[in-house]
């Protein structure tokens, strides 16, 4: 069965789904479109493959964005949510640019006039990052003559000029007193149906991101063990099959374990731990810090917290990722923040007695001279 599809840039996708078959291509206009559809589809009875997309019909940037999405359907790899975010922002504003036309000098005036609008150093740099993948995806699969050299050149000049680099990194932590600010206005806000109040703390005890809490089902809680399994955990590097066991502690000042069986007795047991959509918690968040006059606090902030109280209370990067979920110290340090003061509460189980000569001789150090011995 053949789907014709309007896209926004005005072409038309065709996809072919028959007889475990799938073919794809788009058009510009609609009556090529359906000679196409009907051609793929008897092609297919026939047991023939469907012809591949013609080079010559891809012209534009919105053709190569279009192309892509489908090339990674047909293999079983839909465009993700964010970064279908971005190839759509791109095919906004980059779509009816023809390829020839894409040189460096475009790709600079494109970068500046994105920065301009607000676009951060980092978003330019994700832009980018797209551009040559897609080029470099109609090159070498499609035969296409695009190259990513002038997205290269481009991407180089706009760093030196500082519209393209990391983002900032965010060191936001909560108080101790604005997290007890909001978690008593939600207790005291009986309206609200979302329980606000553990889930707030359950992040904090968990480090847990919140499109992770909110999709956690009782069939996912180890109740022999106190263990929680997070399905399919970010993972820049692998997109499916993250699934983590990760403890229910109480090491934060929370204690996950107790929030859980509080959610036992809400739920019943049944469904999802916390069956709220993470968007509608994140609003009411955002709404009462608005509220209370909490500046500058995201939810993800308490990810940081989360992660920064549990080096607080002694463990090991080790035990933290863990908990965390992150694979190495380089990705594990950016949601780390530790506050001196909290150094004072870790048992000092390595500490060493200086006044002990043996003590001292392990050091590679002198005794310390006693008595009446003059001080040289």
């Amino acid at each position: 069965m053949a789907v014709i599809t309007k896209l926004p840039s005005g072409n038309w996708r065709v996809q072919v789904r028959r007889k475990g078959s799938y073919a794809s291509n788009t058009f510009r206009r609609r009556a090529d479109a359906d000679v196409w559809a009907l051609e793929a589809e008897r092609n297919i009875d026939l047991g023939i493959a469907p012809k591949a997309v013609s080079p010559a019909k891809i012209r534009t940037v919105g053709d190569i964005i279009d192309l892509h999405i489908n090339d990674m359907l047909e293999v079983g790899k839909p465009i993700r949510r964010s970064k279908a975010a971005v190839l759509a922002a791109l095919k906004t504003s980059l779509g009816t640019t023809r390829l020839r036309d894409l040189n460096r000098i475009a790709l600079i005036d494109y970068g500046k006039a994105r920065a301009k609008a607000g676009a951060g150093p980092a978003t330019l740099a994700i832009d980018f990052s797209f551009l040559g993948t897609l080029l470099t995806h109609a090159a070498a699969v499609h035969g296409i003559e695009a190259t990513p050299e002038d997205v290269r050149l481009a991407r180089k000049a706009l760093t030196r000029l500082g519209l393209i680099g990391r983002s900032n990194e965010r060191d936001r932590r909560p108080t101790q007193e604005e997290l007890d600010v909001l978690v008593e206005y939600f207790i005291n806000k009986p309206r609200q149906l979302i329980p606000l109040d553990r889930i707030i703390r359950f992040a904090v005890a968990t480090a847990m991101r919140l499109e992770e809490i909110c999709k956690i089902t009782w069939d996912d809680v180890d109740f022999r063990n106190r263990l929680v399994t997070v399905r399919n955990r970010k993972d820049p590097r692998k997109k499916d099959g993250n699934d983590q066991r990760v403890p229910l502690l109480g090491l934060t000042g929370y204690d996950a374990w107790q929030i859980i069986l509080e959610q036992q007795i809400v739920t019943h047991g049944r469904g999802r731990v916390f069956p709220h959509s993470h968007r509608s918690v994140g609003t009411a968040f955002h709404r009462a810090c608005a509220e209370l006059k909490i500046v500058d606090l995201h939810f993800h902030d308490l990810r940081h917290e989360g992660t920064s109280r549990l080096f607080e209370a002694g463990l090991t990067i080790e035990k933290v990722a863990l908990v965390t979920g992150h694979k190495d110290w380089k990705m594990l340090r950016r949601y780390t923040n530790l506050r001196p003061e909290s150094l004072h509460r870790v048992a000092p189980t390595t500490a060493v007695v200086l006044a002990s000569p043996s003590a001292v001789s392990q050091l590679g150090a002198s005794p310390p001279q006693t008595g009446n011995t003059p001080a040289g």
